[in-house]
């Protein structure tokens, strides 16, 4: 039987790592494609903003207000008693969204579904890239500056295939749980509670454009069948944050990306 879930299906448009502004526009645009799927309202939080190539710190200082916003956003929802849909621009979001979730569902999993590990500190990294960091912030494996921490024993990494030789060896020391086997998936949940990250990324490049594509990803099928996987193995979804949508120029493709990522999330959301 499926199960009815009050969603509160958020973009966060106000920039935090981002290169560019197309991760914002493409936000707005997976969120409206949501909300009307699910027959509900979606809400835009913040002026989108011009991308920069900055130094994490830069990033990390600057966009303090959009970071904390993001766990505001999920905390009010959670403790609504609905189902968080975020969608934004870069991970960065997570230096707050996963210490959120830890502090309000603490037996949840965390399945982290991502290209990259985003494991780096600032002692391994090598692009000073903030959105490469935020995962290892919120594991509280650097001081961000950012209240709680998510302890890495509970994420569940999967599909990260570009991860750097000093962020793998963080990540092994952390004991962060990366799969190579989807079929793991679900003892690995064994019926907790999920939150789910996704960054669509973890899709191939040639199905689905990235800022920082690596080839060998998942097909858009593959992913709607891993996630449909992955509902039946977990207790129940707390929430679902969406990220990387590198919204094109041409408004057709846009929508046609945008259906596309909302095709394979929609498991999630029953």
């Amino acid at each position: 039987m499926e199960r009815t879930v009050d969603p509160a299906v958020i973009a966060l448009c106000c920039r935090t790592s981002d290169r560019t502004a197309a991760g914002s526009v493409g936000a707005a645009a997976l969120a409206a494609v949501l909300a009307e799927r699910l027959v509900t309202t979606h809400r835009l939080v913040g002026s989108p903003a011009e991308g920069a190539d900055s130094a994490w710190e830069e990033d990390l200082r600057d966009s303090r207000g959009c970071i904390l916003e993001a766990g505001g956003q999920v905390e009010d929802a959670i403790t609504g008693g609905r189902l968080p849909v975020l969608c934004a621009g870069d991970c960065t979001i997570s230096l707050t969204t996963l210490p959120t979730v830890a502090r309000l569902e603490p037996d949840a999993r965390v399945l982290w579904l991502d290209a990259h590990g985003d494991f780096n500190t600032p002692q391994t990294t090598r692009s000073g890239f903030l959105g490469g960091m935020c995962l290892a912030g919120a594991c509280g494996r650097w001081d961000a500056g950012f209240d709680g921490t998510l302890d890495p024993a509970r994420v569940v990494m999967v599909g990260a295939r570009d991860v750097e030789a000093g962020e793998r060896a963080e990540l092994d020391f952390a004991g962060v749980l990366r799969l190579e086997r989807f079929s793991a998936i679900a003892d690995a949940v064994d019926g907790r509670p999920l939150y789910v990250h996704l960054d669509l990324d973890v899709l191939d490049p040639e199905v689905f454009p990235a800022r920082f594509p690596a080839p060998g990803g998942l097909s858009d099928d593959g992913l709607r069948r891993l996630l449909d996987e992955v509902c039946m193995a977990a207790g129940r979804v707390v929430g679902v944050e969406v990220t990387a949508f590198e919204a094109p120029d041409d408004a057709a493709d846009r929508v046609r990306l945008a259906e596309l990522a909302a095709d394979a999330i929609m498991p999630l959301l029953r």
